[in-house]
C-alpha cells in the first residue's frame, strides 16, 4: 500500500494560515468551490418537499410514488457512503469528486425534463449517489490541503455552515421556483454544478489512488450492492401494500427479497477480510444509540414535513412559496446555530444534549395531532416546527460526535459511514411508511375537510411513535451504568 500524495494548492507553506493567518486567493477559491458543492448537495434533501403536490398533479402520481422523489435521494446517498470511501481511496479524490459533480449536473437537467415519475425517481437516486461521493470527499480535500490548526478549523466551519444552510435555502428556493414550474426546482442545480466543475478543474488538487494487493476484493461488492438493494425491496414492498394488499405476489416477493439480501450481507460481512461494517465497530453501544437516534429523528422529521406539505397545500390552499416559508422554522435554527454546535457538545456533553433535545419531537408531534379544521398555522403548526428546530439544534451534531467518539481507534471514518447510512436509510424507510399510511387512509372524492384531516392521523401516530422510541433510546445514554459488585465471601 503506497502513501497518497497530494499536490498542495497553496504557493508556499503558511499560505493557508500557518504563519500569517491569511489565505491565498487560490485557497479561498478552492474552499468556495467545495462549500458551494456542499450547499447544492444539502439543497437536494429539501428541494423536493414543497414541490411534491405539483409533481403529483402533473405526472399523475400518488403519495406512494411521490415519496420516492424524496427517499430516492436518501437511498442513493446511504447506498454509497460506506462503499464510496474505499472507491475514493482506490481511484483518487480529484477523479471521483469531479466525475460525481459532472454526473450530478447531468442528472439535474434530466430530472427537470422527466416525463414520468419513474424517470424522475431514477435521477434522484443518481444524485444521491453523487452527493455521497462529493460531500465526504470535499471534507477530505479540505483536511489534506489546509494545515492543522486555526486554518483548517476555519475552513471546516465554512464548509459545515454551507451544508447546514442548504436545507433551509432549499425550502425557500423550491417554493419560489415551483410557483413557475416544479421542473425549475430540479433544473437550477445543473448550471451551478457546471460552474463549480469548471472552476474545480483548475483548483481541486491531484491525489494518487491506493493500489491494493488483493486486486479490489476489499471493495466488498456483495455488501455494497446488497444493503441498498434490500432497502429498495423493502420500500417497494411497503408501497405495494396499500395498492395491492399484503398477500399480493409482488408484496410477498419484495419482502422475501429484502430479508434474503439482509441475510446475505450479514453472512458476507462475518467472513470478509475487509468488511464494510466491522462487528467491532457495530458492537459499540454509543454508536448504536447514535445511529438509531439519528435515523428516528431524521425519519420522523422528514415524514412530518411530507404530511405538513400536503396539508397546507390541500387543506388550506397555500401556494408552494408560502408553504416553503412556513416550513422554515423547522430548519432555520440548525443553520443559525451550526457554528456553535461543537462548543455546545464540549460544554454539556453529547449524551445530555441528545436526551434533552429529544424531549421536543414527541411533544411537537403530539401537539400536531390536535390540529383542527381549518388548521391554524400560528397555534397548531408553528409550535411543532419550532420544537423540531430546537431538537435539531441540540441533537444532530451531538449524535454525530457521539458516534465518532464511540468508534475504536483509527476507525472514525467507518463509524461516520455507519451513522450517515442510518440517517439516510431511516429517512427512506419512514417516508415509505408515512406515504403508505396516507394512501391507505385517503378518503374518496367529495370527502369533507374533517375526513381528509382524519386520513393523516395514522401517519402522524406512526411519526409520534418513532419520536418516542428515539427519546427512549437516547435516555439510556445518561442513565447510570450498573456495576457488578463482588459478593462477600
Amino acid at each position: 500500500m503506497r502513501p497518497t500524495t497530494v499536490r498542495p494548492v497553496a504557493e508556499r507553506p503558511g499560505a493557508a494560515g500557518g504563519g500569517t493567518g491569511r489565505w491565498s486567493p487560490r485557497l479561498w477559491a478552492l474552499l468556495l468551490v467545495l462549500a458551494g458543492n456542499m450547499l447544492i448537495d444539502a439543497l437536494e434533501v429539501s428541494v423536493a418537499v414543497v414541490a411534491l403536490p405539483s409533481i403529483g398533479g402533473d405526472l399523475g402520481a400518488g403519495p406512494t410514488s411521490l415519496q420516492w422523489v424524496m427517499s430516492g435521494f436518501a437511498v442513493g446517498f446511504g447506498a454509497v457512503i460506506l462503499f464510496g470511501t474505499r472507491l475514493v481511496e482506490r481511484l483518487g479524490r480529484r477523479r471521483v469528486y469531479l466525475a460525481a459533480v459532472t454526473v450530478f449536473a447531468v442528472a439535474s437537467l434530466a430530472g427537470a425534463l422527466a416525463g414520468a415519475a419513474w424517470f424522475l425517481i431514477v435521477t434522484r437516486v443518481v444524485k444521491g449517489v453523487c452527493a455521497a461521493l462529493t460531500a465526504p470527499t470535499g471534507l477530505a480535500i479540505i483536511t489534506s490541503t489546509f494545515p492543522e490548526g486555526p486554518a483548517r478549523n476555519r475552513a471546516v466551519s465554512v464548509y459545515s455552515l454551507f451544508g447546514a444552510s442548504g436545507f433551509s435555502l432549499g425550502l425557500v428556493l423550491s417554493g419560489l421556483l415551483t410557483e413557475v414550474s416544479w421542473r425549475w426546482t430540479f433544473a437550477f442545480p445543473a448550471p451551478v454544478a457546471a460552474v463549480l466543475l469548471l472552476v474545480g478543474l483548475r483548483l481541486v488538487p491531484e491525489q494518487r489512488g491506493k493500489s491494493r494487493a488483493d486486486g479490489g476484493r476489499s471493495y466488498e461488492l456483495p455488501t455494497a450492492l446488497g444493503l441498498p438493494a434490500a432497502l429498495l425491496a423493502l420500500v417497494y414492498g411497503i408501497g405495494n401494500v396499500p395498492v395491492h394488499g399484503w398477500s399480493a405476489p409482488g408484496t410477498l416477493v419484495a419482502f422475501a427479497l429484502a430479508a434474503a439480501l439482509c441475510a446475505l450481507v450479514v453472512f458476507r460481512e462475518r467472513r470478509a477480510e475487509h468488511p464494510l461494517l466491522p462487528l467491532r465497530v457495530l458492537a459499540q453501544p454509543a454508536l448504536r444509540r447514535s445511529a438509531f437516534g439519528a435515523a428516528a429523528l431524521n425519519g420522523s422529521y422528514l415524514g412530518l414535513l411530507f404530511v405538513v406539505t400536503f396539508q397546507l397545500q390541500a387543506l388550506l390552499g397555500w401556494s408552494p412559496a408560502r408553504t416553503g416559508l412556513a416550513l422554515l422554522p423547522a430548519a432555520l435554527p440548525l443553520a443559525l446555530s451550526a457554528a456553535y454546535s461543537g462548543r455546545m457538545v464540549q460544554r454539556f456533553g453529547a449524551a445530555r444534549l441528545i436526551a434533552v433535545g429529544y424531549l421536543a419531537p414527541p411533544l411537537g408531534y403530539a401537539l400536531y395531532l390536535r390540529a383542527s379544521v381549518p388548521t391554524r398555522y400560528a397555534t397548531e403548526v408553528l409550535p411543532t416546527l419550532l420544537l423540531l428546530g430546537a431538537a435539531f439544534v441540540l441533537c444532530f451534531a451531538a449524535l454525530h460526535m457521539q458516534a465518532l467518539t464511540a468508534a475504536p481507534k483509527a476507525e472514525p471514518g467507518i463509524a461516520s459511514g455507519v451513522y450517515q447510512t442510518a440517517v439516510q436509510f431511516g429517512a427512506a424507510l419512514m417516508l415509505a411508511l408515512v406515504a403508505a399510511l396516507m394512501s391507505a387512509h385517503r378518503p374518496g372524492p367529495g370527502a369533507s375537510s374533517a375526513d381528509v384531516l382524519a386520513g393523516y392521523h395514522p401517519a402522524l401516530l406512526l411519526i409520534t411513535a418513532v419520536g418516542i422510541a428515539g427519546l427512549a433510546v437516547s435516555v439510556t445514554g445518561v442513565l447510570p451504568r450498573r456495576t457488578h459488585r463482588p459478593s462477600p465471601s
